[in-house]
């Protein structure tokens, strides 16, 4: 894998995830610069989590990851 810094990405151990941070690791393994199971390893996400994350990007932009999922669902419906 290419170190962090080329890539962007946030610390391993994330504490509060932003919008931001969330956008990074959806384009990271969208441009193919870390896998899909090298980020839910690497930042302890579930699957569905991290799908969670892309179906709002694609709905809504990374603005939608600053809606909470309850509200991004609601909004789609």
């Amino acid at each position: 894998m290419h170190n962090e810094r080329s890539m962007d990405l946030p610390p391993r151990k994330i504490k509060r995830w932003l919008p931001r941070r969330k956008w990074q690791v959806v384009t990271a393994v969208r441009s193919g610069l870390m896998t899909l199971d090298e980020a839910c390893e690497r930042y302890q996400l579930s699957l569905d989590e991290f799908r969670g994350w892309e179906r709002t990007v694609d709905a809504h932009g990374v603005e939608g990851l600053r809606l909470s999922q309850s509200q991004t669902h609601k909004n789609t419906r």
